[in-house]
């Protein structure tokens, strides 16, 4: 067999030439048999084995069908180039509305004064854990982080799904947001503002914020007048989350860029289940001493439901101390 690539002679069966490696038979696409570089048509089957001037690789002489192309004999199929000025293929553009959300901000108090102390990769990792802190927690709570801007986060809830009760939820991730970052430091605390209205929301934006509007600005500026320690709301949230969370007044706050002052209330605790269920109408008095206890209650009863493995949990003491309502 003579290697049509080099001359040189191989013996009978060999599939690649010893001198230059040119394959020296191939496979009919149509009946599997073998044939020489060269031939034009199968000598068993009657198939075409070479492309026609239009690319194409025609059926045997007689056998029905349509054309083959060479992606379908395993060649490299290649997208014919577009036509000068043709327009390129349009993406899925983000779709823009008007939702009613929910807005949270947090800002870390005393952050400052504990970076000056310390080395600069000690107050990173401190930022990295109060990251993951905060948006545990907001996870949590069904928000979704949008940013974080130094040490302050903000999220949002009702886009891009909403539930009946998402500013109940963003109180609810505030006031455990606030319990939750002393853990960073004794001098670490958190001021949390909630603000609950329409806004304009970009569905499946990137490198762009989802949620803007007066909202965001008057809720960064509530989080400013908050107190360390505290969480502020707007109207619209307090009334929405009335029924689980127990509310003080704050009165009106002046807040910066704003040419009225702005109604708010002071979320004080959770006192009842999501919705209100269970609510007493008794005066309920604020846990004292137990914040270690509930914050390890909550961690894992998140995990259960991330895990969706069962935990069991015993709480023991004397009488009198709180169990019944702890649990």
């Amino acid at each position: 067999m003579i290697c049509p690539t080099c001359g040189t002679e191989n013996k009978p069966g060999r599939k690649f030439c010893v001198a230059c490696a040119t394959p020296l038979a191939s496979a009919c696409p149509n009946c599997g048999s073998a044939f020489d570089p060269g031939d034009v048509f199968c000598g068993e089957c009657g198939a075409a084995l070479r492309p026609t001037a239009a690319g194409a690789i025609p059926a045997a002489p007689g056998t029905p069908g349509t054309p083959r192309t060479p992606a379908t004999l395993g060649a490299p199929a290649h997208q014919a180039p577009a036509a000068p000025g043709a327009a390129a293929p349009a993406t899925a553009a983000p779709v823009a509305e008007r939702r009613l959300v929910t807005v949270l901000f947090a800002d870390l108090v005393g952050f400052t004064p504990f970076a000056e102390e310390r080395d600069a990769e000690d107050v990173r990792d401190t930022l990295t854990r109060y990251f993951d802190l905060a948006s545990e927690v907001i996870t949590r709570y069904g928000g979704r982080v949008e940013k974080f801007i130094g040490d302050a986060v903000m999220a949002v809830w009702g886009a891009p799904t909403a539930r009946e009760d998402d500013a109940e939820r963003a109180v609810r991730a505030a006031l455990d947001l606030a319990d939750s970052v002393t853990v960073l430091g004794a001098a670490i605390q958190a001021r949390v503002g909630v603000l609950t209205g329409e806004a304009a929301v970009t569905l499946a934006a990137t490198n762009q914020g989802m949620v803007a509007g007066d909202l965001v600005n008057t809720a960064a500026r509530l989080q400013a007048a908050a107190p360390p320690g505290g969480v502020l709301v707007g109207e619209a949230t307090r009334r929405a989350a009335e029924q689980a969370i127990a509310f003080e007044e704050a009165g009106p706050q002046v807040l910066k860029g704003k040419t009225s002052p702005v109604p708010a209330w002071r979320a004080l605790r959770v006192v009842a289940q999501r919705g209100g269920q269970g609510r007493s109408d008794l005066p309920e008095p604020p846990f004292v001493g137990r914040e270690d206890e509930i914050r390890l209650l909550k961690d894992l009863l998140a995990a259960t439901g991330r895990d969706r493995r069962s935990r069991l949990v015993a709480i023991s003491g004397p009488g009198g101390i709180g169990k019944s309502r702890l649990a």
